[in-house]
């Protein structure tokens, strides 16, 4: 008889004593470093003031860990500062919205009840490879507005577009991403559909036609950006029931509570550690010296457990009535894809919280973040489970 396996809900606060302390963090980064804004106060200042921490550097730079050295395509508009970023906000808000669509949300209904169907049917899984991994890819279709059939090749590459188990940055692994958009923007060029390479190949922002590069920009943060980050969502929100089902049960109970209950976990759980910004000029935060072309890092997840504005802010509490939570960034540059991460959490807490009566947690592998002093544990490399249905 195998034990219990315990802790797999705990996600530790790994910024508490530099945040209490100076409000401010460091680590190197491929020999770039990076100051660490710690603080959800200074964190939101930083992100508002693009003229002074700006995202539109060198393609990849404001990614950490750097992505300089496997990419030259400048995601879009993620890496692009105003006036041009609202020109691109414009034209792909309403694609992005789309989720919010009763149609959109049916479908999005049929992949997740297939993939808590078929966990039904297995003795035990991995809920990163054989349940997160899956029903992301799915649900990216809707996303793109284009064939199921395509997500067994996003599913076959794997957690993450950029990484692999050798290393952070797998330049051969990026170069199969880029491979497949070209082609894609190719085939969408020969025979134009209504998928969204075709809807960006015949669009105009800021006052031009999008470019085939501008176009594979938007589609690489399409596919990078929302892939660990939603998995990580998935995982460890059913890692945090595996050790709460009284929390999913009250769910069942009290479906008003849904999107509280998944702003909380989203919170808590941030899925995304940071992003970085270059500085323009000499500035300071927290009384540090910031100099002209260094990077600094948007924590959100220091933010997230900000002391000073959460109350108990490493507790999961579904009835936390102030939630000024930053998973998804902000100001000008919060994540184009929150809309669909938001939609694919509340029905599938949902759809578990009416279909599973129980979830047991057979085997865990954390991923754990080295961030220079700080690890961070931001998910799990695998995480085998067993689930009952009601």
């Amino acid at each position: 008889m195998t034990s219990k396996i315990i802790g797999v809900s705990d996600f530790p606060d790994a910024f508490l004593t530099k945040r209490t302390a100076s409000g401010m963090g460091q680590m190197d980064d491929q020999n770039d470093p990076v100051n660490m804004i710690l603080g959800l106060k200074n964190v939101r200042k930083a992100a508002h003031n693009c003229a002074v921490f700006q995202s539109g550097a060198k393609p990849g730079r404001i990614v950490i860990p750097s992505e300089v050295a496997i990419r030259e395509t400048r995601q879009i508009p993620f890496e692009v500062d105003p006036p041009d970023h609202g020109g691109f906000r414009e034209l792909l808000n309403p694609w992005f919205k789309r989720p919010l669509d009763e149609g959109y949300q049916a479908r999005l209904q049929a992949i997740i009840d297939e993939t808590i169907d078929s966990a039904f049917k297995a003795e035990s899984l991995d809920v990163v490879s054989q349940f997160a991994l899956p029903l992301q890819s799915k649900a990216l279709t809707l996303l793109l507005n284009t064939s199921m059939d395509k997500a067994q090749t996003w599913i076959d590459w794997g957690t993450h577009v950029f990484r692999s188990e050798d290393s952070d940055l797998d330049s051969d692994k990026a170069n199969i991403l880029y491979d497949y958009i070209d082609e894609q923007i190719e085939n969408a060029i020969a025979i134009p559909g209504d998928d969204l390479y075709s809807v960006l190949l015949n669009s105009e922002a800021n006052g031009k036609k999008l470019s085939k590069e501008e176009v594979k920009g938007v589609m690489i943060l399409t596919f990078a950006g929302g892939r660990d980050t939603v998995i990580n969502a998935i995982t460890n929100s059913i890692a945090y029931f595996s050790e709460n089902i009284s929390d999913l049960k009250r769910i069942d109970d009290e479906p008003e509570i849904l999107n509280r209950a998944v702003e909380e976990l989203i919170r808590y759980f941030s899925p995304l550690t940071q992003m970085g910004r270059v500085a323009t000029q000499d500035t300071s935060v927290c009384e540090h010296a910031i100099k002209a072309d260094t990077r600094v890092s948007l924590c959100w997840a220091s933010a997230n457990r900000d002391e000073k504005v959460f109350k108990d802010p490493n507790n999961v509490d579904f009835d936390r009535k102030v939630n000024p939570h930053i998973s998804f960034g902000f100001s000008h540059h919060n994540c184009l894809g929150a809309t669909h991460a938001r939609q694919i959490l509340r029905q599938l807490v949902l759809s578990l919280a009416n279909k599973v009566a129980q979830i047991e947690t057979i085997k865990a592998d954390e991923n754990i973040e080295k961030l220079g002093d700080f690890s961070r544990k931001v998910g799990f490399n695998s995480l085998h489970v067993s689930f009952k249905s009601k």
